[in-house]
């Protein structure tokens, strides 16, 4: 009895795992040796932008990568990543916090689960168990882990949005005030040209008005001559010589 039902329990989970079944990430780093052993912190990579998607077939697409970056792996790391190369398992969960993300794979042939921790597209820990329950424990251990380690670099992104903003309302600020110079500066130019023209036209008006009075005065003496010459023709007096 017993035998039927391990053999219907890893003949159910083999079934949901093929319809949850789905491709992921390239992948490197150390992890824990044998089954259930306590997990070992690797070199942490650099940090870098991780696009969501399924681990096992993105590994897979660049086969040639991860190969190289795995020579170096052991224990569950190098394991997990040979069998992902191989598409032996089965991608249950994955999720993504930041560049960090923890995934629960499925082993059918022999009802093993692994769960990983990895951050930009490496894995970091590695922990096989063949407790469901126990490699479901540890993936939510892990996601909420994700979670914390995310939080700075999350922060940091908001922060270089918000600098990139500020960058740029700042820019615009620094052009508009460059066109309000430059037209501040149009306009003290015309100015002082217009203060000249006003200047030189005001000496002209004034030079005008004397020559102005002066031919008046002289259109007076004119006019008096010709009524005084008018007056004596008239009168049949010769014009004086």
């Amino acid at each position: 009895m017993k035998y039927l039902l391990t053999v219907r329990r890893a003949m159910l989970l083999a079934t949901t795992c093929a319809l949850l079944q789905h491709g992921g990430l390239v992948l490197a780093g150390e992890g824990a040796g044998s089954t259930d052993s306590a997990p070992r912190v690797g070199t942490r990579p650099a940090m870098s932008a991780l696009t969501p998607q399924p681990v096992a077939a993105a590994l897979r697409a660049a086969s040639g990568t991860a190969t190289a970056q795995g020579s170096d792996a052991q224990g569950n790391v190098a394991e997990l990543m040979q069998m992902i190369h191989d598409s032996q398992l089965t991608e249950l969960r994955t999720t993504y916090n930041g560049s960090y993300g923890a995934s629960l794979f499925f082993y059918p042939q022999e009802t093993t689960y692994y769960v990983a921790l990895f951050q930009d597209k490496h894995f970091w820990r590695v922990i096989k168990s063949q407790d469901d329950a126990r490699a479901e424990a540890i993936y939510a251990d892990f996601v909420k882990q994700t979670a914390q380690l995310a939080e700075v670099e999350i922060r940091r992104t908001q922060l270089q949005a918000q600098k990139a903003f500020v960058d740029n309302v700042i820019a615009l600020s620094e052009d508009r005030a460059r066109r309000l110079q430059a037209d501040l500066d149009v306009a003290r130019t015309q100015q002082a040209k217009v203060n000249d023209y006003q200047q030189q036209t005001q000496t002209e008006a004034v030079a005008l008005r004397v020559e102005k009075e002066k031919a008046q005065a002289q259109l007076r003496q004119v006019q008096n001559e010709v009524l005084q010459l008018q007056r004596q023709n008239e009168s049949g007096l010769p014009a004086p010589r």
